[in-house]
């Protein structure tokens, strides 16, 4: 039995449960919905920017009115008069959205709290599209264009398409890398062999690689969108957050499967001492 093994084998737990955790997460409702790659705050959004000069429908001045009537009121909710929620927080597999409580706006005792309604279907290679989300929910006669919807915050969604599919990817290898590395590190802990480290060594530097990877796309993601989000919606009443537990979580992942890959070198090496020892003083023996 390889007692110091144990470390790579938990290291390898729990770098395996964490990039579990990175794929699962928020999708379905109530399950680590805190843990999105970023939120988009909508709450906001048509406060200043109801277009009617341009609209003819009167659903629309009529919500322009009722805006206008409560504009002292800091918690009136516009999204809910829109039809639209005010937030949408995107995952790996899908998106959740919901309303703030007590209102969008925190004051001197409370802050606003996430009370996720509900999360769309769990699909593979999943990419959030915030325009078609929201325009999909607005009230009939209202449009994106009439609330002035920046085209850049699209451009920039669209842009990162390829590369949050190919992080999705990324994260089930790892997951799979990391899940046969930990059966691995069982069988490695029990054997006395120097295959078992150079084995369990291949599979962790894999998993390693592949969580490296999606948690540097996955802060690319976040970085670039919530930057663009911020940059044009903020004339329109949208913004942004970057998921920190998420991005938390990843990099736990990449660090504890770094120490495990490195573990099994030491005990690749540290195995080969002690073959080197036993021969050195089988030999000395015999003089």
């Amino acid at each position: 039995m390889r007692l110091t093994a144990l470390f790579p084998l938990l290291c390898t737990l729990v770098a395996f449960i964490l990039s579990l955790l990175c794929i699962f997460a928020g999708s379905k409702r109530g399950y680590i919905e805190h843990a999105d790659i970023f939120t988009l705050n909508t709450s906001m959004l048509g406060r200043t920017t109801l277009d009617t000069s341009k609209s003819s429908s009167s659903l629309l001045n009529s919500i322009e009115n009722s805006i206008k009537g409560e504009v002292n009121d800091l918690i009136a909710d516009v999204a809910k008069a829109l039809n639209i929620h005010d937030f949408y927080s995107a995952h790996l597999l899908n998106y959740c959205e919901g309303y703030f409580t007590p209102g969008p706006l925190a004051n001197k005792t409370v802050d606003p709290d996430k009370n996720v309604t509900q999360c769309s279907n769990r699909t593979a290679l999943f990419h959030f599209d915030p325009t078609a989300a929201i325009q999909k929910e607005l009230k009939p006669g209202i449009s994106l264009a009439d609330l002035r919807w920046p085209s850049a915050i699209k451009d920039a969604v669209h842009a990162v398409e390829i590369a949050s599919k190919a992080m999705f990817v990324l994260y089930c290898v790892g997951a799979a890398a990391s899940g046969l590395a930990l059966a691995g590190a069982f069988l490695g802990v029990l054997s006395d062999g120097r295959a078992a480290p150079l084995v369990n060594n291949g599979l962790a530097s894999l998993a390693l690689l592949a969580l490296g990877i999606a948690s540097a796309i996955a802060s690319v993601i976040m970085s670039k969108v919530v930057h663009e989000i911020n940059q044009h919606g903020n004339d329109v009443g949208i913004s942004a957050s970057k998921g920190k537990t998420f991005l938390g979580m990843t990099w736990a992942a990449t660090v504890f499967m770094a120490f495990a890959a490195v573990a099994w070198i030491y005990e690749f090496v540290a195995h080969r001492r002690r073959q080197t020892s036993y021969v050195f003083e089988g030999k000395k023996g015999r003089y």
